[in-house]
């Protein structure tokens, strides 16, 4: 508009419409168009003007031109209520802060009436005690003096016979002036803590044997001191910190302890049990190690009572105890499947599992044990545990025997009662475990299963149908007949059995196998027995200990926790257990770590007592003997602890006076290049059992000519090696590795599947040669090759450090970074060296 907007108020006077005339300083005038608007009028409809109407006008002041424009009567009777109502909450919030404020300025005195209240009371308290510690004080004073003065006379000698006769001259008035006279000088020490003399104070040198043993050396109290009694007099008197109560301690004490270990028994400070020791004349520091008596010396010099404990004491943190009935929980039943080998244990818990576990095993045949858990369609859980056949495996059938509630005997229809059937049914009996017969493979042509009932009357098993209490069915796993009456009748018998256990308690299991894992370390399968075990359990399980870094159920699922018998995998041990070893949860590391090394030292020492001759002539006597026998030394290198295990008994079984076999070393995991140099050092070949030698084992081998051996199938291992040490050596079937190729990638290709990408890194790839695939130096399958091209076309074979593309035969679980190892069999007559 102008420079003076907001000065007047523009009008419409006399002008023409739409105009007004603007006045500013020094008489100058303007005129401005202004837009003009026509004012609403509302007009009321008929009949509706009444009283209420009358009554907002006159409650607008019955002003028309002071009511806003546009505004109806009702509409003004709504804004003057909403506005009344307005003041009338205003007005009660106004009245409830000034309550309020009230509240709080009466709360704010009381309190600080009480912390007055409090402050008196507490200074009164503390003038009492002060003057009471003053009273005291000046009473101990006034004692001292007074033996003091009392020492004083009877040392002076005898006075003078005048003297005696007049006691009475002058005696009046002295006394009251030296008395005077010492209260003053006391008063000026007790205030200014600087006397004149301070000759006896500081009298007489300060030893180091009077400081460690704790005397004042005829030194008189300091005035620090006696200030730090005062204090601590005061704090007494007002409540304050006071010194705590000696607590007696009762201390497990073990045939030698570290110091520090000791002080933390006590509850003492280190320093202070260090300087007992060196009050005792013992230099240690608090990392060394202490015997008994010594130790007991320091406990109760420390005032605490010692429990002398042997070495296998240790081992009482673990002791089983007794659950009570109301605590028992329903269980499932564990089920353990035996029988001969080849007689469908695998393949009929396959049939149960809807799964496919034989395929993946070398040759069909199982080579460790499994434990799986199966939910029936009744809704039932099922803890299944399958156990190999073959005779090397005697400690896995007896050790699945030992953790079973029901033993599943298959027999084939068409073969009958066989050896390790026999062994089967002698560990069940010895377990003192139900059995049932499941009489497999009844859709051949040749099964025969009233053969095999009247077998198993010779070995003391009759069955149903023979009038007897063991359950029999006959099924077919290939078929899948017969499945739901097996089902059923382990349903049965294990509601006849009513297992409990209690899985509010810490846990107990047993070691099924152990593995030493690639990138996850070693690794235990392990059955929860009682208890439930938990991520982040601290446990003890043979000569190892551990802690639950994760558990995997036998689907490969992660699982926090696993209760009683259900079968897990366990990481976070930090060795390798023996199978069958048990496990137990323990508090704290330090009592695992303890147990483990116990037990780790008396198994050694136990290993050294046996190969160790008792007696001189036992010593030649067995050098005599062993004058004319040839051993053959042998390391062993399997991927999991049972099949190390079997192996090593299988070998203690072969030879004869003339030779035998020696198993120098046996262990889990890849073959290293310490096993390559202590096989050197002993002229030994070394077997690996579905495990791989890693190149710089490889490499170290053809350097030293160590003979390196791999076997998948426990069979072939054990004939090889009863017919090189009988000397029966026919032309065997050498393998000879002709390559290694590493897969780059897998491409899928219709009609063909899956294709790895390779590399040949090593030697040369033939199309008629046999394969394996390694993954991790484990063997993941063996097989033949489906395909090898080059480019786009089919060749022969492919030299090394050229690409090629690898498809095999019936297997497609390739992966990218998995190693393929070449190799071709030839016939190689072999002599005994």
């Amino acid at each position: 508009m102008s420079d003076s907007d907001g000065k007047k108020t523009l009008g419409l006077r006399g002008r023409g419409p739409g105009q007004v005339k603007q006045s500013f300083s020094h008489g100058r005038t303007k005129n401005v168009v202004v837009e003009t608007k026509r004012k609403r009028v509302v007009v009321p409809k008929p009949g509706a003007s009444g009283p209420a109407t009358t009554g907002m006008s006159k409650s607008a002041g019955g002003d028309p031109a002071k009511r806003p424009a546009g505004i109806s009567d009702a509409e003004l009777e709504r804004r003057m209520k909403a506005l009344a109502a307005a003041k009338a909450a205003e007005a009660d919030e106004a009245e409830k802060r000034a309550q309020e404020e009230r509240e709080r300025a009466e709360e704010r005195e009381r309190r600080r009436a009480e912390a007055e209240a409090k402050e008196r009371e507490e200074a009164e308290i503390a003038e009492k005690a002060k003057a009471k510690a003053e009273e005291e004080e000046r009473k101990a004073r006034e004692a001292e003096e007074a033996k003091a003065r009392e020492k004083a006379a009877a040392a002076q000698p005898a006075a003078p016979a005048p003297d005696e006769a007049q006691p009475n001259r002058g005696a009046g008035k002295p006394a009251p002036k030296v008395r005077e006279r010492a209260d003053r000088d006391d008063r000026r020490d007790t205030r200014g803590g600087k006397g004149r003399d301070d000759g006896g104070r500081r009298s007489g040198k300060l030893t180091l044997n009077q400081a460690l043993a704790g005397g004042e050396g005829g030194r008189q109290k300091s005035l620090a001191a006696m200030k730090r009694k005062q204090e601590r007099a005061r704090q007494k008197a007002m409540g304050g910190a006071q010194e705590r109560e000696k607590v007696t301690r009762t201390v497990q004490l073990p045939e030698a302890i570290v110091v520090s270990e000791l002080a933390n028994r006590m509850s003492e400070r280190v320093a202070d049990v260090v300087k007992a020791l060196m009050n005792n004349g013992i230099m240690a520091t608090q990392n060394q190690s202490i015997d008994q008596d010594t130790a007991e010396l320091i406990i109760e010099e420390f005032g605490h009572k010692v429990q002398r404990v042997s070495d296998a004491d240790v081992e009482q943190v673990i002791d089983s105890v007794e659950d009570d009935a109301k605590d028992l929980k329903p269980r499932p039943p564990v089920i353990t499947i035996m029988g001969h080998v080849d007689h469908g244990k695998t393949s009929l818990l396959d049939a149960i599992r809807d799964a496919n576990v034989t395929s993946g095993e070398a040759g069909g045949i199982t080579q460790h044990i499994g434990a799986y858990q199966v939910t029936t369609k009744g809704g039932q859980v099922l803890s299944f545990l399958d156990t190999p056949g073959h005779a090397a495996f005697t400690s896995m059938r007896a050790r699945g025997a030992q953790v079973t509630d029901i033993v599943v005997l298959v027999v084939a229809a068409d073969d009958a009662v066989m050896p390790q059937t026999i062994e089967a049914i002698n560990h069940a009996k010895a377990a003192k475990v139900p059995m049932i017969v499941a009489i497999n493979k009844i859709d051949l042509p040749a099964a025969n299963p009233d053969k095999v009932r009247t077998d198993l009357l010779q070995h003391e098993v009759i069955v149903e149908k023979m009038s007897g209490e063991v359950q029999d069915v006959e099924v077919s796993a290939v078929k899948g007949l017969g499945l739901d009456d097996l089902l059923e009748a382990i349903a049965l018998q294990a509601e006849l059995l009513e297992l409990k256990a209690n899985p509010d308690r810490a846990a107990q299991g047993a070691v099924i196998e152990a593995q030493l894992d690639v990138g996850r370390g070693p690794v235990a399968t392990v059955l929860v027995q009682n208890g439930t075990l938990r991520q982040g359990d601290i446990f003890v399980v043979g000569e190892q200990w551990g802690k639950v870094r994760a558990m995997e159920n036998d689907r490969g699922e992660r699982v926090a926790e696993a209760g009683p018998s259900v079968p897990v995998e366990v990481l976070g041990l930090n060795g390798t257990p023996e199978a069958g070893d048990v496990l137990n949860v323990v508090d704290t590391e330090a009592q695992a770590r303890e147990i483990a090394e116990y037990r780790e030292k008396a198994a050694k020492e136990k290993r050294a007592a046996a190969g160790a001759a008792t007696t001189l002539e036992q010593l030649m006597a067995k050098a005599k003997e062993d004058e004319n026998v040839t051993e053959m030394p042998i390391v062993v290198k399997a991927d999991v602890q049972g099949s190390a295990e079997a192996i090593v008994q299988a070998m203690e079984k072969i030879g004869n006076d003339e030779v035998r076999v020696r198993v120098l070393h046996s262990g889990v995991g890849a073959i290293t290049e310490s096993d390559i140099g202590l096989a050197e050092a002993s002229g030994a070949p070394v077997f690996g059992f579905n495990v791989r030698a890693n190149a710089p084992a490889r490499n170290a081998a053809n350097q030293k000519g160590v003979e390196i051996r791999y076997y998948s199938v426990i069979y072939d291992l054990v004939d090889d090696v009863k017919q090189a040490a009988s000397g029966l050596l026919s032309a065997e079937v050498r393998e000879n590795f002709i390559g290694y190729a590493e897969i780059r990638e897998v491409f899928k290709v219709s009609g063909v599947g899956r294709v790895a990408g390779c590399l040949v890194t090593e030697g040369v790839a033939r199309r008629s040669a046999g394969v394996r695939l390694l993954r991790d130096d484990v063997v993941i399958h063996e097989g033949t090759l489906k395909t090898l091209k080059r480019f786009k076309d089919e060749v022969a074979e492919v030299q090394s450090g050229q690409e090629c593309g690898m498809a095999f035969e019936n297997y497609e679980d390739i992966r990218e970074g998995d190693v393929i190892e070449i190799f071709e069999r030839e016939e190689v007559e072999r002599t005994l060296a």
